[in-house]
């Protein structure tokens, strides 16, 4: 017979809140108690905002013909039937911008918190039970949504409080994906080339920046990107060796546009990051990497039995690595990457306000 586990460890993960199935981990669960009134151990915030994750928003505008209206009411509905914002199809949340109401003394402490600061969540929308009053608007270039609600935060969850010298819609956006550069930085040396997938987006785009930092002058960028807006983006940030206006869904095409691009030089990459938001990329990036590189898949399309198995059947030993958005720095290196590079900071800027 298992031993069942400690009360302590049960409320500070959230297990306690867990309405169906019962014993399941907050973020797994079908349904959560998302009753806005704290018990031991729980903090609470006012939400002011949640900005979606980039597959997650993109699958709901799609089924809404990017309606906001439509988008409102069906984002409403998945809070009220889970208990949070977690999106059935992609199985992704995102993360939120509120203020501390109620403060739970442990959680101040880890934090260095206090009642009143602004904070944004570096957990995951679906692991935390999330209360919705409304959805005010519905920002279709940024992927976030303005509403009022409170939350709940447990004490195993991170959090970052805002800084005050960036723009707060930025480090949100930042902080979002803030795990991608954090991890790529620890994938790399001086001198490696490294093949960006999705390099247009949020995520790609800090990942270039972090990329030319840790490989120095010798190290060789690809970013690859099917919006045309976004790679004028990544032209305008001046970091990536080799720019490809190509199709991560269709990977012979791609290869042979990357081969193309390399001339007589080897096209296959030691580190491949992918950062797509749209799902079917793990063939092409596989095709795309050394046959003992790595692979960095931090796409939440990515289906990591299609990953695997495709390695398998091209004989290839990558390394495959599963991109976990919390990395120690807190998101400390992804906004540091704002502050080292005004062209990000100005990209930004038009994006996100």
């Amino acid at each position: 017979m298992q031993p069942f586990p400690k009360q302590d460890i049960i409320h500070d993960l959230g297990v306690h809140r867990v309405i169906e199935p019962a014993g399941a981990l907050p973020q797994p669960a079908w349904k959560l108690d998302n009753t806005p009134i704290t018990q031991p151990s729980e903090t609470l915030v006012d939400v002011h905002a949640l900005h979606i994750d980039s597959a997650s928003f993109t699958q709901i505008a799609d089924i809404c013909d990017r309606d906001p209206g439509r988008m409102r009411k069906h984002i409403l509905d998945i809070v009220a039937q889970r208990g949070k914002m977690h999106n059935p199809v992609t199985g992704s949340g995102g993360v939120l911008v509120g203020t501390i109401r109620e403060l739970d003394e442990v959680f101040g402490k880890t934090h260095g918190l206090a009642i009143g600061d602004t904070i944004v969540s570096l957990t995951s929308l679906s692991w935390l039970p999330l209360y919705l009053q409304d959805i005010h608007t519905v920002h279709l270039d940024r992927s976030e949504v303005e509403v009022h609600g409170k939350a709940i935060f447990f004490r195993s969850n991170p959090v970052s409080k805002l800084p005050n010298d960036l723009p707060q819609s930025q480090v949100v956006a930042t902080l979002d994906v803030a795990g991608a550069p954090s991890r790529v930085s620890t994938l790399i040396n001086p001198g490696m080339r490294v093949t960006v997938l999705g390099a247009g987006g949020t995520a790609g785009l800090l990942t270039l920046c972090a990329l030319r930092q840790g490989l120095g002058p010798r190290g060789e960028i690809i970013a690859i990107e099917y919006g045309e807006k976004s790679l004028q983006d990544i032209e305008a940030l001046k970091v990536a060796n080799v720019i490809i206006h190509g199709d991560a869904t269709r990977p012979l095409g791609l290869v042979e546009q990357v081969k193309a691009a390399c001339g007589d030089r080897d096209y296959q990459a030691d580190l491949a990051v992918n950062v797509v938001n749209v799902p079917n990329t793990e063939f092409a990036t596989i095709l795309l990497t050394k046959a003992a590189g790595r692979i960095l898949f931090f796409s939440m399309t990515t289906s990591f039995t299609s990953a695997a198995l495709g390695a398998e059947g091209m004989a290839r030993q990558v390394e495959m690595h599963i991109g976990n958005g919390y990395m120690p720095d807190h998101g400390e290196v992804a906004l540091q990457l704002l502050r080292d590079y005004p062209a990000l900071r100005n990209i930004f800027m038009k994006r996100f306000g």
